[in-house]
């Protein structure tokens, strides 16, 4: 049997590469509503990204059958993978000296989540894959609501609504 018989089918790459760029581009709409400036593209990016290396690396293991050299890859990959991520995650933070608040962080937060749903995409971890985007869309949908009701019931509700006006 040729190595390459054994290798991931073309067509299941594609999928997986798929469903990881249309994870990101989900997730990006949500900010491309909110008029944020990491989207549906650079977010579809991520994610893409994320599975091309989870894919190209599984699919070197099934060729070759060395667990633990692949596991040694994916160590070696990882860091530049998440330097990168941090690094375009950095460019949605903003600060505003003036007011002293920090804007961006949630956006730049959601580059890093759909770095790693991009992963269990190339990995053909689909409950894993709908579970993550499942949560991510709830926790943006309702997570300035239930910041401004935690802050009204704490006390500190005008600071609340100025806070998650500029937060996103």
């Amino acid at each position: 049997m040729d190595a390459m018989d054994s290798a991931i089918d073309p067509l299941d790459i594609f999928a997986r590469l798929c469903a990881a760029t249309l994870a990101g581009m989900v997730l990006g709409l949500d900010r491309d509503l909110r008029g944020k400036p990491t989207g549906m593209r650079t977010l579809g990016l991520v994610g893409l990204g994320a599975a091309l290396v989870s894919v190209a690396t599984v699919n070197l293991d099934i060729i070759h059958g060395d667990a633990e050299a692949m596991s040694r890859v994916i160590q070696g990959i990882i860091p530049g993978v998440l330097t990168g991520i941090g690094f375009v995650g950095a460019g949605a933070v903003l600060r505003n000296h003036k007011a002293g608040e920090v804007e961006g962080l949630t956006t730049a937060a959601t580059v890093w989540v759909t770095a790693t749903l991009g992963i269990p995409c190339g990995l053909s971890q689909w409950p894993i894959v709908l579970m993550g985007i499942g949560l991510t869309l709830t926790l943006l949908a309702l997570g300035r609501p239930l910041e401004r009701l935690v802050s009204r019931v704490s006390g500190r509700k005008e600071r609340a609504n100025e806070a998650t006006q500029q937060q996103d």
